[in-house]
């Protein structure tokens, strides 16, 4: 399939869409950060009530982006092509949404967003900023029931952003607003059908393919693949399939009342949506079932996908209320709502300090300490191993190791060269966690960054951080990494080797061979796991392929500490 896009570069895709909108709706949007990947609404913050910040990959118009307005979210962080933000993105988006009341979290049920989220959560809870999450979990047939919180988030989000953003908008506090986005979640369910694939800007080339006639049910936002694939149905057919898996789950009574969104996925004629709508009418109304919302259009695409889907919110008598309550966005309206009071001219600049948020100041020692120096000379060296992490990772995941490893060092070093000499151990930590996942958003640097802020918070009580100290903050770095992304000791992860460093470094009092008992740790993790099969993350997909294989990000932290070492001695 040739590529024909309406684009300039594909590469400049995402900035220009996001520069393009705030150009066409400055009385709407500002930015919230330099590159303006983190926007809110044209009067965030807004003071006295709870923020609500989505966000996740482009190309879902108006899924995330399209949800910021009076009513609805606050803030939105936006990653490249469905490819999830970085942490520092939602951090700029957080501070810029918090009123005072708190943040939300409301976005998709997917891996790089939510470990995405989880750090920008840590980041903001230093600053002294309160969060909680939800997240949308309505395509039933990305996961059985009984596995309901393993479920994507799709079309049926929107129903959450509306009656979440109507609980902000009337005062709710944080825990009342959460608790109504999670009802709302609870009680959506979505399914869709995939006709023809997408074509990602940059890589020129269709998701997945589909033959002449053929449709796929249960196909994911970003081609994911679904249950049955089949010879195109007709709508009426194609709409049962749809309504009997959301009606055999959400139960309703006769005389219940829900909500329906007939969503087209970027390609279909609205007139196709409509015939959709007209039996999913049908079909409620044979059952008793009064539709009290319907919502016709496109709401949660796929960029030129051709497809459909339908969600139903079973409503109770607050979540009917909220649904109905007035709100207003680029792309989305209802009811009366009054354009936004601007902030201040130049409040909103991007590069601006009110932009950036405001993130706490540097403490400072008054004495220059090891450990700035130490890391800075060690990420120096660091980039020398993206080959060798790339060509590991291709065989294992999806070969992007490399370039996380390498463009987070650079960024760590550059992120501490800004600090003073004397910069307090726990901010250096913070600047370097922040700085490794920001570079290149992939679930290892969310992991890698997420520990390293878990190790921050640990040293905090510390007047200063010595070799005696090392074990105890390595252990809050594995803590943080098996809480986040679920491994434990062989599962063939980098938790192996920490777990070793950690044993390695109890009672060490001497920084060089501190360092080189932990580096001789990572290096027997990475040949004694070899053997293994994966058990998390993408390599765990590669299955019994994978025994033989060193773990890549394993080999990663083994290349860290000897480099380590090496400045040291």
């Amino acid at each position: 399939m040739a590529l024909k896009k309406i684009i300039n570069r594909p590469e400049d895709f995402v900035d220009e869409v996001t520069e393009s909108l705030l150009m066409a709706h400055p009385d709407r949007l500002r930015a919230a950060s330099g590159d303006r990947r983190a926007l809110v609404r044209a009067d965030a913050p807004v003071e006295g009530r709870v923020g609500i910040v989505t966000g996740g990959g482009s190309g879902h118009l108006p899924l995330f982006l399209g949800y910021v307005g009076r009513g609805l979210a606050t803030g939105v962080a936006v990653g490249n092509v469905f490819s999830s933000p970085s942490a520092e993105q939602i951090a700029a988006a957080t501070r810029a949404s918090h009123g005072g009341a708190g943040v939300l979290y409301l976005y998709g049920n997917y891996g790089g967003d939510v470990y995405n989220f989880d750090l920008a959560a840590d980041v903001v809870a230093a600053e002294g900023i309160a969060t909680a999450t939800v997240l949308g979990t309505d395509d039933i047939l990305s996961a059985p029931r009984g596995r309901e919180a393993t479920r994507r988030g799709v079309a049926g989000l929107f129903f959450a952003y509306k009656t979440a953003g109507a609980s902000a908008e009337r005062g709710d506090d944080l825990e009342a607003v959460r608790s109504v986005a999670r009802r709302t979640v609870d009680a959506t369910r979505t399914m869709g059908v995939g006709l023809s694939p997408t074509i990602l800007p940059a890589a020129g080339e269709p998701t997945f393919t589909l033959a002449e006639g053929e449709m796929e049910v249960g196909i994911g936002i970003h081609g994911e693949p679904g249950s049955h694939r089949g010879q195109l149905e007709t709508a009426d057919e194609i709409t049962d399939r749809f309504l009997a898996e959301i009606l055999g789950e959400l139960e309703p009574a006769p005389g219940d009342r829900v909500a329906v969104l007939v969503n087209g996925l970027g390609a279909t004629p609205l007139e196709e949506l409509y015939l959709v709508y007209r039996r999913v009418h049908q079909v409620l109304g044979e059952r008793g079932v009064v539709i009290h919302r319907r919502y016709v259009g496109e709401f949660a695409t796929s960029l030129e996908m051709a497809g459909a889907s339908v969600s139903v919110l079973l409503l109770d008598d607050e979540l009917a209320e909220l649904i109905d309550a007035p709100a207003a966005s680029p792309f989305f309206g209802q009811g009366n709502t009054e354009a936004p009071e601007p902030r201040a001219a130049g409040a909103g600049a991007p590069g601006s300090a009110a932009a950036r948020g405001p993130a706490p100041a540097v403490r400072r020692t008054g004495a220059a300490g090891a450990l700035r120096g130490a890391l800075v000379a060690a990420m120096e060296r660091m980039p020398a191993h993206a080959e060798e992490l790339r060509l590991l990772d291709s065989r294992l995941g999806d070969g992007d190791l490399g370039i996380t490893v390498s463009s987070g060092a650079e960024a760590v070093r550059e992120a501490l060269l800004a600090l003073p000499e004397d910069a307090h151990h726990a901010d250096v930590l913070r600047a370097a966690a922040t700085a490794f996942a920001s570079a290149n958003p992939s679930t290892f640097a969310a992991l890698t960054g997420a520990g390293v802020l878990a190790a921050a918070a640990e040293s905090e009580e510390l007047a200063s951080v010595s070799v005696r100290d090392a074990a105890r903050l390595t252990a809050a770095v594995s803590r943080r990494v098996r809480e986040r992304g679920g491994a434990e000791p062989g599962d063939k992860t980098f938790v192996d080797g920490l777990l070793l460093v950690e044993a390695a470094l109890e009672g060490a009092d001497d920084p060089v061979a501190a360092v080189r008992a932990a580096a001789s740790a990572a290096g027997h993790a990475v040949e004694e796991t070899s053997g293994l099969t994966s058990a998390k993350g993408r390599a765990a997909w590669v299955g019994e392929r994978g025994a033989g294989e060193r773990d890549p990000g394993s080999v990663a932290l083994l290349r860290f500490l000897e480099e380590l070492r090496d400045v040291l001695s």
